[in-house]
């Protein structure tokens, strides 16, 4: 790949770019997010043979979390790492981008946790609030994993690139919820629907169940590409904008690798 032109977008420019990277490389992206996906639903359908009690469900719920977060942290991380490379004209691969995630993953499990923190902080005072937060943090992930920031840094920084540009933040998280819900209406809510009509019958509903957890799974993995790669992508598009970044990687290729602390170096520093 030749790399994608460093320039202002406008919002619809940013979403052409994201369904052009994902269909280009789509077994790429479909692989980050699927492998980290399995091992959610492999242990979701072995939870299912284990007999229902009380402290075995708890317990198993507990490892489905975490197994569920690390998934989500693999994932997340893996796709904006792959589209940095790839929008800046750089070889990556599945496995690449998943290495480098474990190199990173407490700083990305400390911005992850420190985003629901506050985003859930800010809805307890309204919904309105946490909607507005999430939109501000939106890029705090790319610029933990690609400026190699700390967790309280990240969000900081998330804050000063979004600003005024928490409407573009919003329609990209819309566009995620409702292609989501969209996935997951077509892949597994008719097993969800015929579920409930096999009540009676406890083979054909753990059946059903199972199928409702592949579709779920399917879904989560074709779709959740679409908002970190529109992630990624908002975030250069943010710092072209307010750091003339177009500029800085002209005269820096490692730049996106480097914390930034200021607006576009002066020539003689």
């Amino acid at each position: 790949m030749t790399g994608l032109e460093l320039r202002p977008l406008s919002l619809g420019e940013i979403l052409d770019r994201t369904f052009t990277l994902y269909r280009r490389y789509f077994l790429l992206f479909l692989g980050i997010s699927a492998i980290p996906q399995l091992l959610v639903l492999a242990f979701q359908l072995v939870q299912d043979e284990f007999p229902q009690t009380g402290a075995l469900n708890l317990v198993m719920l507990a490892v489905l979390m975490i197994i569920s977060l690390l998934s989500y942290l693999f994932a997340q991380g893996g796709t904006i790492l792959a589209v940095s490379e790839l929008y800046l004209a750089r070889p990556t691969s599945m496995a690449d981008s998943l290495r480098r995630v474990w190199n990173d993953l407490g700083s990305l499990f400390g911005v992850v946790m420190l985003n629901g923190l506050a985003i859930a902080g800010a809805s307890i005072l309204l919904v309105i609030p946490g909607i507005y937060v999430a939109c501000r943090l939106l890029v705090c992930v790319p610029a933990a994993l690609i400026e190699q920031r700390g967790p309280r840094e990240s969000l900081s920084r998330s804050f000063d690139l979004t600003r005024d540009n928490a409407g573009r933040a919003f329609v990209i998280m819309v566009l995620a919820v409702v292609l989501t819900w969209g996935a997951q209406i077509l892949l597994a809510l008719p097993f969800v629907i015929a579920s409930a009509s096999s009540l009676r019958d406890p083979s054909a509903l753990r059946l059903w169940a199972a199928l409702t957890q592949v579709g779920s799974s399917v879904a989560t993995a074709l779709v959740r590409p679409i908002l970190l790669i529109a992630t990624s992508i908002f975030y250069y598009d943010l710092r072209v904008r307010k750091e003339a970044f177009d500029l800085q990687f002209m005269l820096n290729p490692d730049a996106p690798n480097v914390p930034r602390t200021g607006n576009l170096p002066s020539i003689i520093s």
